[in-house]
């Protein structure tokens, strides 16, 4: 049977199916279509549709899916292929839940295919909250981690795409979280380049569908309607072909506290004349009064509205459903066995060993056992925020009672609060902590004491942390543990970097596990007993202290993270320990000099000494000349996660082309100063606090540039 309107014909070219649809249009019509929740079109049989959906770790807010670990757990596995493969296993759930909706009429909000992920922002600062959704500190490892996420989510067919993914929150947004809806970001032109845009760009390039503005302002401008940023970098310079869409709210903020604007119809105007198609939220219906008014024109409305029906095409929201590659995924696809191993291996690949004074792994039957701490039995401690919902949360007291033999004597104890003071009077925890063989503290953060903005309870800085030491109370429980105890292993959780210099001292071993997610406990467990050895690495560096870092909302990346910092961290980024170490040796050049244009070819060679299969995480960062103004002290320009066998050894290979050497001047021009390099190949940023905590020692060679 023939289509009834030329955009229903599959047959035809996609811009020809977009033409017909929008020449069909009202203008209120074409405004509806520019609002998150686009109401149907009878006449047209144009459905109702919810561009709003989640799915930050796994499907969010939207019921039944597989929570896989928070992204900074993630981003600790330092593995490419493993977050594909997650990001396509969260596609599959994506679609087999809109398949259900749909057979049911369900098109409301987190049931649709456009999804607002991933975060790729850089943490330049440990105390926001909303840092556990991103992909660490480092531009470099953000955008190669965040590139795997997109292929993921939006897939390879040649004819549809699986989800449409989002890159946020462009550009300059990293808290403080009380002050984003008012704050103007100001960084200098060299950090703007060479800190805040590399990722964006690298995903852009790599065919990211949306991108979503931020709340705040930068350099002056409000990010939803930033000429800068939205008109000059990302339409003209990288040549996005996609969509923007607005945080949620921030097109009121423009009237209600940048004061950019006067009301509504103005902010609704400017945000759209300057490039922000989409509006979370209803202020683009005032679109209507700002057309009578002069402020825009029905034709740039139609810019906008083009750019959206493409992304409904390309998801074949217009076409039958037995049209889509995915239309026999259905609720067996979600939360199933295969999506919980997958789930467990990445929070396994996740867990840093940041100590070991040989205490690990654990026997699995010990004689006694204690297991205590406010996160170990801790569902919110499993989560981060953004997250989705599963019948089985396995928490880390549970993947520890199920991994030891059935008749060990373990005892359970919460052992103090949270964040709350301690109660007054005597805790049983410690006298029990005396007669065990061993104590398991978990300890550390969960969503309720660091998140977004209004969905904390506990955070005073509505969402970020004040402070990034272990709470107080925490850490007054660990000092009197450690006085009962025979042996300590201390298992952190959180989003974020935390300081425990002491804490690092009192314990035996220190394992950082982040927000594991559904199959989280077992993952641990996993760890504990040694079924899989350890090989995490930090996405972030942990600072000693709150008074090493700058001030919150200081943009400047002067003094923060480890290209820039000049503090020592407690841990330096990249780093994390094994059950044994691997060795680097013999450094090759595949040249001595590069020329622009040019490459070099970086070789090492991995030895691993042991009695144990070890995963090592192979990383290769350039020394840039010193003499250059603000230099980072370096910088990572390649990664591998490999296998090394028990007494083998394999050669990793990194090709640096002469544009991994530039460097950005004080204007923000990219440039390749001649002079002399360092490249060091090894287990973590360079520098001596890693070598201090037991890294292995990495080698280096220098090329001349120029």
């Amino acid at each position: 049977m023939k289509p009834q309107f030329p955009f229903l014909d599959t047959a035809r070219p996609v811009e020809e199916r977009i033409d017909d649809l929008l020449g069909r249009l009202t203008l209120e019509e074409k405004i509806g279509q520019m609002m998150n929740e686009n109401p149907a079109i009878g006449r047209l049989g144009v459905p109702q549709y919810n561009w709003w959906n989640e799915a930050c770790h796994g499907i969010g807010r939207a019921g039944r899916a597989t929570v896989f670990p928070q992204v900074m757990g993630m981003a600790a596995s330092w593995n490419r292929d493993l977050l594909y493969k997650v990001a396509t296993a969260v596609s599959d759930e994506a679609r087999a839940k809109y398949n259900e909706s749909s057979k049911k009429g369900r098109r409301g909000q987190y049931q649709g295919l456009t999804f607002w992920t991933p975060n790729i922002n850089i943490v330049r600062d440990p105390r926001w909250g909303r840092g556990q959704e991103t992909y660490g500190e480092d531009p470099y490892l953000t955008g190669e981690l965040g590139v795997q996420m997109v292929k993921g989510l939006q897939g390879d067919n040649p004819k549809y795409m699986k989800v449409s993914a989002c890159a946020k929150h462009f550009a300059v947004h990293s808290g403080p979280e009380s002050e984003r809806h008012e704050f103007d970001a100001r960084p200098t032109p060299k950090d703007l380049e060479e800190t805040y845009l590399p990722a964006f760009e690298k995903l852009v390039k790599s065919g990211v569908e949306a991108v979503m503005g931020a709340y705040n302002r930068t350099l002056g401008e409000a990010c939803c309607a930033s000429r800068l940023l939205l008109g000059e970098i990302l339409r003209k310079r990288w040549g996005f072909k996609g969509h923007v869409v607005s945080d949620c709210g921030a097109v009121d903020d423009f009237h209600n506290f940048h004061k950019v604007t006067k009301n509504k119809a103005e902010s609704a105007a400017l945000a759209v004349k300057n490039g922000c198609d989409l509006n979370c939220g209803c202020t683009y219906a005032d679109l209507l009064f700002a057309v009578g008014e002069g402020l825009i024109t029905e034709e740039e409305i139609d810019t906008s509205v083009r750019r959206l029906l493409r992304t409904k095409f390309k998801l074949g929201l217009f076409d039958p459903a037995e049209d889509s590659p995915w239309a026999d995924l259905g609720m067996k696809d979600v939360d199933n066995a295969a999506h919980r191993a997958l789930a467990r291996q990445v929070a396994r690949e996740g867990v840093v060993l940041l100590k070991n004074n040989g205490i690990l792994p654990l026997s699995r039957n010990p004689e006694r056992l204690l297991v205590c701490g406010p996160t170990a039995l801790n569902i919110p401690a499993l989560l981060g925020n953004y997250h989705g919902t599963c019948p089985e949360m396995v928490t880390i007291y549970q993947g520890i009672m199920e991994a030891l033999e059935p008749n060990t004597a373990v005892k359970y104890r919460a052992g103090c609060p949270l964040s709350s003071p301690q109660a007054p009077g005597v805790n049983y925890t410690l006298d029990a902590a005396g007669a065990q063989d061993c104590v398991i503290a978990v300890m550390g953060l969960d969503q309720t004491l660091e998140g977004e903005e209004g969905d904390t309870v506990a955070s005073p800085s509505g969402g970020d942390r004040d402070r990034v030491e272990l709470p107080a109370v925490q850490m007054n429980f660990l000092r009197e543990l450690r006085k009962k105890a025979k042996k300590l292993v201390l298992v952190l959780t959180g989003g974020s970097a935390i300081a425990i210099p002491e804490a690092h001292e009192l314990a035996d071993a220190v394992l950082m596990v982040w927000y594991p997610g559904c199959e989280g406990g077992h993952a641990v467990a996993d760890i504990l007993f040694g079924d899989a050895a350890p090989s995490g690495r930090l996405p972030l560096s942990f600072p000693k202290a709150t008074a090493d870092l700058p001030a919150f909302n200081d943009y400047n990346m002067k003094g923060r993270t480890y290209r820039f910092a000049d503090k020592e961290p407690l841990y330096p980024f990249g780093f994390g320990l094994s059950y044994g170490s691997v060795e680097y040796s013999e450094i090759a050049l595949s040249s001595s000099t590069i020329a622009e244009g040019g490459s070099v070819t970086v070789t090492a060679t991995l030895s691993n000494p042991g009695k144990l299969p070890l995963a090592e995480v192979a990383q290769c960062y350039i020394v840039p000349p010193q003499d250059w103004p603000d230099a980072p002290h370096a910088e990572l320009r390649g990664f591998e996660k490999v296998e090394v066998a028990p007494g083998a050894s394999l050669k990793v290979s990194f090709t640096l082309s002469a544009s991994a050497f530039a460097q950005f001047d004080a204007a923000g021009n990219k440039v390749l100063p001649k002079g002399k390099y360092g490249i060091v190949v090894g287990p973590c940023s360079p520098g001596a606090r890693g070598l201090a905590l037991g890294a292995a020692k990495g080698v280096e060679a220098a090329v001349t540039v120029g």
